[in-house]
C-alpha cells in the first residue's frame, strides 16, 4: 500500500528537523529544465502565471534565479513543504524508522519535480498545473508530466502491493494517465466530510488536516493493509460504512452519527 498527496504551495528553505537520509528526485533533469525556463519571466509575469500577489511573485522570481546555484540548499520534500497537510503529518517527532517507512509509503505529486519521494531533496519553488512554458512544448504542466510520470507511479504502486490510497486533491489527476492507473491498480480514495445542513459536505481545511493526519496514522502504525485504515479516527472523524463504497471511503464528522444512517 502506498499513499499519494498533493504538494503544498508554501515551502521552507530550512528545517529544525533532521531526516536520516536524502535521495535525488527521479525527475531532477526535468525539474532543472523547468526552473531554468522559468528564469526568463519577470516578477510581473510570474504574478500572472502563478496567480500570486506581487510579494510572492518577487520571492519566487528569486527562487528560480537561484535554483541552479549553491546559494540555495535543498531540503527533503517532507520537510520543505509547510502547508496544512504537511503540518498535520507533523514529522517533527518522527524517528529514523518512521522516516524510512514514510519513504516507501508516500508519494508527492509536484508540478516542478514530478513524482517525489518524501526524502528527495528539493529547492523552494512555485508552480501550477496550467502554466505553459513554450520551450517545453505546446501544452501545460499537466501534459508535460502525464507521459513522464504515470509509469513511475504505477511501478511504485505495484511494488507496494498494488494499492494506492489517494489523499491528493483532484487537480493532480490530469498530470497522470489516471484511467490507466485505475485499470492497473486498485485506488482507494478516502473522503473527509462534515455533516452540515442535513447532508455531508466538504470543508476544505478540515479535509486537508484529515489527509495529513491519515498519512501520520499510516506511518506511526506501520499500516500496510488498507482495511486497517477504517479504524482511523481524528477529532470526531470516523469511517462511515453506510456512505462508503468499495473504493471510496467516507470519513464523517457529525454531532450525531446516527443522522447519517
Amino acid at each position: 500500500m502506498i499513499a499519494i498527496i498533493s504538494p503544498a504551495k508554501t515551502m521552507a528553505g530550512t528545517s529544525v528537523v533532521t531526516a536520516p537520509a536524502a535521495t535525488i528526485p527521479r525527475f531532477m533533469k526535468e525539474a532543472g529544465k523547468i526552473a531554468l525556463n522559468m528564469t526568463q519571466f519577470p516578477a510581473e509575469e510570474l504574478s500572472r502565471m502563478l496567480k500570486i500577489n506581487a510579494k510572492l511573485a518577487a520571492e519566487n522570481y528569486l527562487r528560480f534565479q537561484h535554483f541552479h546555484s549553491d546559494e540555495t540548499t535543498p531540503l527533503q520534500a517532507i520537510l520543505a513543504y509547510t502547508g496544512i497537510v504537511f503540518k498535520n503529518i507533523h514529522p517533527k517527532d518522527f524517528s529514523s524508522e518512521d522516516f524510512l517507512f514514510l519513504q516507501d509509503s508516500l508519494r508527492i505529486a509536484s508540478f516542478c519535480y514530478g513524482l517525489l519521494r518524501p526524502l528527495d531533496l528539493i529547492k523552494p519553488y512555485r508552480m501550477e498545473g496550467d502554466v505553459k512554458i513554450p520551450e517545453l512544448g505546446d501544452g501545460d504542466m499537466y501534459s508535460y508530466w502525464r507521459d513522464k510520470q504515470t509509469k513511475t507511479l504505477i511501478n511504485d504502486i505495484k511494488e507496494a502491493g498494488n494499492i494506492l490510497v489517494n489523499l491528493a486533491s483532484m487537480d493532480i489527476r490530469p498530470a497522470f494517465h489516471w484511467k490507466e492507473i485505475e485499470k492497473k491498480t486498485r485506488i482507494i480514495t478516502p473522503d473527509f466530510k462534515v455533516w452540515k445542513d442535513r447532508k455531508p459536505q466538504t470543508i476544505v481545511i478540515y479535509a486537508k488536516m484529515a489527509r495529513g493526519q491519515m498519512v501520520r496514522h499510516i506511518i506511526k502504525n506501520r499500516i500496510v493493509n488498507p482495511e486497517d485504515l477504517k479504524n482511523f479516527s481524528w477529532e470526531g472523524f470516523y469511517y462511515n460504512e453506510e456512505l462508503s463504497g468499495e473504493n471510496n471511503w467516507m470519513f464523517l464528522l457529525a454531532d450525531n452519527r446516527q443522522k447519517t444512517v
